[in-house]
């Protein structure tokens, strides 16, 4: 399949090479830069107003120095009695004014203005679940994490001992005691390494030990607990965790289980550690890693590139696209140059205004509504807004030979970092008959994507009915249909977008409808075909 692909990219000399988005998350860097820059015009403000006071006191220091040796010598000048007259009523008072100044106005002030904008509790615990969700998605360790050892970054940063125990609280907080284990290890580790931190031992294995026991590891927990309680030996919650593990452990010992009981148990143990997964999911994440292809040297055979004219259409017959096959079943065809840069910074220009987290379809009610398991932001563009728009829905429907009228607005989505849609079907199943109803233009017959981003890492379209990953190449689109000519659905069309590891991807797409293509795409007798 590797082979298959870098014969398709010469054929055509190819160089080609996520509840906030990333403009929203750009925006928020701008914020944090301003409030940088305010916080040291305040610290100006203050250094200035001590420099001010300092003088003061340099000044009377000696003057006074001078005027306590000879007091009344001092005060037989008469200029020098009116002075300190003048100092005692007025230039004390100034000073006290000038002490008692808050130069602290005009930064607190922007700091209100802009705390309006900032992530709150929510945010933060979604970033956190983004970066376990990448870490299980692409089988990274902890410390790899931790440490920023990441394809493709321009920026490395790493984790602190406090980020780590942060990531492990929130996921004590979802009950997620496998992911809590791996990060208060991870923290543990770094203050054991000598890393100086805010981040409590004690805090650390009080979590662990718990977490531990939670996936039954109790020799564990209870070495975990020896060691808290050897930093703090008056620690309540350990001393009592302590007495009841070494009760469990008493009982244990008492039901003096057989070898082949053991060993059933040190199984059971080590299958609750690992995350309990569906056969999809791993499919699902194998693929997103670029693992597990399943496409034989015979079927790759069959993959071509072509120059496409979109079945003689006029526009296309002097100047066709390249256009090549990224699988056979079902057939994906992925058009190359098929968007400019000039085109895709004006769709982005218009949707960034409106990106909301982005829906999916209630089966139940027919309506859009958020999902857990589709994690973007998304928007809607007519093709009467632009002339861009307009053109780029003109060009989709010369190239499929399907009428777009009927087809939905371009979605444009921008998937962050960790931003994924899991495993989903564009079309609406038997068991769905409103999905699409309020549109009254049928079921989805096609999709049409394109990539208007290269992604660093990650960021994959895979369907794991049929083991394709199709990776994101900035300036093409991808094209499948999602139903049958017969008007059945095509299962092994279900795909999923793999979280975005490193980078940002943009993609907008466009699901074409039934109604208007039965005359481009009639329907067959037989069911499947």
């Amino acid at each position: 399949w590797k082979n298959a692909l870098i014969l398709r990219g010469l054929c055509f000399s190819l160089t080609h090479q996520i509840n906030f988005f990333l403009g929203h998350m750009t925006d928020l860097i701008n914020t944090e830069k301003d409030l940088v820059v305010s916080l040291k015009d305040y610290i100006k403000a203050e250094e200035s107003k001590l420099e001010q006071i300092k003088k003061w006191a340099e000044k009377l220091d000696q003057l006074t120095d001078t005027a306590t040796k000879d007091p009344e010598g001092f005060l037989g000048h008469p200029v020098n009695a009116f002075k300190l007259m003048k100092r005692l009523n007025t230039e004390w008072g100034e000073l006290e004014s000038l002490v008692l100044k808050d130069m602290s106005d005009g930064f607190i002030s922007n700091m209100t203005i802009q705390r309006q904008f900032f992530p709150n509790d929510e945010d933060q615990t979604g970033a956190a679940k983004a970066l376990l969700r990448l870490q299980d998605t692409y089988n990274l360790d902890t410390d790899t994490l931790s440490r920023g050892n990441l394809p493709g970054v321009k920026h490395k940063s790493f984790l602190t001992a406090e980020d780590c125990f942060e990531l492990g609280k929130i996921a004590y907080t979802e009950a997620d005691y496998y992911h809590t284990e791996l990060w208060m290890e991870q923290a543990l580790k770094q203050l054991d390494e000598g890393e100086v931190s805010s981040a409590d031992k004690v805090y650390i294995l009080d979590y662990l030990s718990y977490a531990v026991y939670q996936q039954g590891d109790l020799g564990k927990a209870m070495a975990l607990t020896r060691r808290l309680l050897e930093l703090d030996p008056e620690h309540q919650r350990a001393n009592g965790n302590m007495k009841y593990f070494e009760y469990i452990m008493a009982k244990e010992k008492e039901a003096n289980k057989s070898s082949t009981d053991s060993e059933d148990q040190q199984e059971k143990e080590t299958e609750v550690k690992k995350k309990d997964y569906l056969p999809e999911r791993r499919k699902y994440e194998m693929l997103c890693r670029g693992e597990g292809l399943k496409m034989t040297p015979r079927r790759q055979k069959r993959l071509f590139c072509r120059y496409y004219d979109g079945n003689r259409n006029p526009r296309y017959i002097l100047g066709p696209v390249k256009q090549e096959d990224e699988w056979d079943k079902p057939r994906i065809v992925r058009f190359l140059d098929i968007i400019s840069d000039e085109e895709i910074e004006t769709v982005k220009e218009l949707a960034k205004p409106r990106l909301s987290r982005a829906t999916v379809h209630d089966p139940e009610t027919g309506k859009l509504t958020t999902a857990h398991y589709r994690v973007s932001k998304s928007a809607w563009l007519s093709g009467y807004e632009s002339p861009v728009v307009s053109r780029i829905n003109t060009r989709i429907q010369d190239l499929t030979g399907l009428d777009v009228s009927t087809a939905e607005e371009l979605q444009v989505a921008n998937y962050g970092v960790g931003g994924q849609y899991e495993p989903h079907f564009d079309f609406a199943r038997k068991d769905e008959p409103d999905a699409f109803k309020e549109l009254g233009t049928g079921n989805r017959i096609a999709t049409w994507l394109f990539y208007m981003s290269d992604v660093s890492a990650g960021g994959a379209t895979v369907f794991p009915e049929v083991g394709a990953s199709v990776w994101p190449r900035k300036g093409t689109a991808v094209f499948w249909y999602n139903l049958f000519p017969s008007g059945e659905g095509d299962y092994s069309t279900r795909h999923a977008a793999c979280p975005v590891l490193v980078g940002n991807k943009w993609v907008s797409n466009k699901w074409l409808h039934e109604r208007g293509q039965e005359f481009r795409r009639p329907c067959t007798l037989s069911e499947l075909d």
